[in-house]
């Protein structure tokens, strides 16, 4: 089915709530993530004669990476915030101009399944967040995840006052909302994405007082073969660079915000120089006025739809998780392939190229003929050379174990159930918790909305008290949000209840046990309640 292009910018899909049974087609091919990755296997497999749906939770195809403006905003484009718009372009018109591809957008999957005959079953709910509660599920021969990343949030004093924002948020309110933050904007953290998001809102005319990168630069000069390898990513670097510099931006490495200020909203920082390890440096620190603060510590896979089925992963230079991919981006779980950032976050140039090697394993799979042999030995080889760099970037920006360092006892963790960095020091040394799933039944931190996407990681470092902190757990029986309505009005073929009891009785390795040993000495009174002990949980 095409997918006619109602506005120049990409193609429009078709109605993105249909009724759970309105279709019992099975495609060739179900690509979840409608990014680089995702967008590049659907056209490629298209153009290798598979039918292919290709499902996404936003309005329209280009993922986190290239956001467009509502319809409904008459404001022209603002300033682009990376310099891959040729790709996307030729991607959306190869999109618009498919006969086999169908796309369905504002579909959440919460669930992945296969079924007994060697197909999969991808569930999801429908609307704009989700909330329409209407159950839909799409079928096919082979499934593809290119699920993309969130980002990992280190918290710190003042982190939950108004005009804190995630660096990719700012971005975000910038590309699809035509929006700043704020007019004074510090720009902090740690990752490429701080230049390419302070280059943009300095564009579009916000005031940058300061980039604050934790790691520094020095790093990537450890993988000097690696760097040569890859001149287009130090070109990119230095027009980032030379943006920050035409609108008279600092740049401060080896520091990190420590403080947010203010009553109502933000209204300053604290920048505060750190050692190697990330500590604060007593004495340097340094207030800077502002009314919004950007701030974002690099990307993580989200593969949570992976897990659940028993994908095998693999923890990356920065301490995250992703999948372990074979030869040709198939996972552990045959008939299962990923590309883009599930395998680790290494931009939309390794995306693409993932996509397109993923596309054409499975279309030779699925026709049962030899993939071009060329073709995709020029595939692997950009591949490897990319991922190497992606490599090299994931160690260059790994936060340093200091990081809890700036914390204090009052700082929220866990925002969803409010849970303090004291409560969770005080599980771990006065009530004897010993990993991040006891600090959870002691303190309710990663119970609640998110899930622990957000607190996760804070958790596990704030566990291991200041050894390498194990990634936090990455396997949720949903990936997102399921109001019981959409479970209810399944029917035994998969839709609803009968998937989550199919998903329950996956053969995917358990959680970890809790920590055996006692909750602490004899007599020691117990965790204290959470604030809100009324506050449902989500499964």
């Amino acid at each position: 089915m095409t997918v006619p292009a109602a506005e120049p910018e990409g193609p429009q899909a078709r109605s993105p709530h249909p009724a759970p049974d309105a279709s019992e087609e099975t495609y060739d091919l179900v690509v979840i993530g409608a990014g680089p990755a995702g967008l590049t296997a659907a056209v490629t497999a298209a153009e290798l004669g598979l039918t292919v749906a290709l499902v996404d939770s936003a309005a329209r195809p280009g993922g986190q990476y290239d956001r467009h403006p509502a319809p409904t905003l008459s404001a022209g484009r603002p300033p682009a915030p990376h310099h891959d718009r040729a790709p996307f372009a030729d991607l959306r018109r190869r999109l618009a101009a498919s006969r086999t591809t169908t796309c369905l957008t504002e579909h959440h999957v919460w669930s992945v399944i296969r079924e007994s005959d060697g197909t999969w079953t991808a569930h999801a709910v429908t609307g704009a967040d989700g909330t329409d509660g209407r159950p839909a599920r799409t079928r096919g021969r082979a499934l593809l995840l290119a699920t993309g990343a969130h980002e990992r949030h280190l918290p710190f004093p003042g982190w939950t006052l108004p005009g804190v924002v995630a660096a990719g948020g700012a971005q975000a309110m910038l590309s699809a909302g035509l929006v700043l933050p704020g007019r004074r904007v510090v720009v902090a953290g740690s990752g490429p994405l701080l230049l390419a998001v302070a280059a943009s809102l300095a564009a579009a005319g916000a005031r940058i007082p300061a980039v604050v990168e934790a790691a520094g630069y020095l790093r990537y000069a450890r993988t000097p073969r690696t760097l040569a390898a890859n001149p287009r990513k130090a070109a990119e670097a230095l027009t980032y660079g030379a943006a920050l510099l035409r609108h008279r931006v600092p740049l401060h490495p080896r520091s990190a915000v420590t403080r947010v200020h203010g009553t109502e909203r933000v209204e300053a920082v604290t920048v505060t120089r750190l050692d190697r390890d990330w500590r604060p440096l007593p004495g340097t620190g340094r207030r800077i006025a502002c009314d919004a603060l950007a701030v974002g510590h690099g990307l993580v896979p989200q593969i949570e739809l992976a897990t659940a089925v028993g994908c095998a992963t693999r923890t990356l230079a920065d301490g995250t998780r992703g999948l372990a991919l074979g030869a040709h981006q198939e996972t552990s779980v045959p008939g299962l392939w990923a590309a883009g950032e599930a395998g680790g976050v290494g931009g939309a140039e390794l995306a693409r190229t993932e996509g397109e090697m993923a596309a054409r394993a499975i279309a030779a799979r699925l026709l049962g003929r030899r993939a071009d042999p060329e073709r995709t030995a020029l595939l692997r080889r950009r591949r490897d050379r990319l991922r190497a760099f992606a490599d090299a970037m994931a160690a260059a920006h790994a936060p340093g174990p200091g990081w809890t360092g700036w914390l204090t006892d009052d700082t929220d963790v866990c925002r969803c159930e409010e849970v303090t960095a004291g409560r969770v020091r005080e599980a771990v040394t006065g009530l004897g918790a010993r990993d991040p799933r006891t600090v959870k039944l002691l303190t309710r931190a990663g119970m609640g909305w998110c899930q622990g996407r957000m607190c996760g990681t804070a958790v596990a470092c704030l566990t291991s008290r200041g050894a390498p902190a194990p990634p936090p757990p990455d396997r949720r029986l949903l990936a997102v949000p399921v109001p019981l309505s959409a479970l209810a009005a399944g029917e035994p073929r998969g839709t609803g209840l009968p998937a989550v009891r199919e998903g329950l009785e996956s053969p995917a390795a358990p959680l970890p046990p809790a920590d055996p040993r006692p909750a602490g000495p004899p007599g020691r009174p117990e965790a204290p309640p959470a604030r809100h002990p009324h506050r449902r949980s989500t499964p």
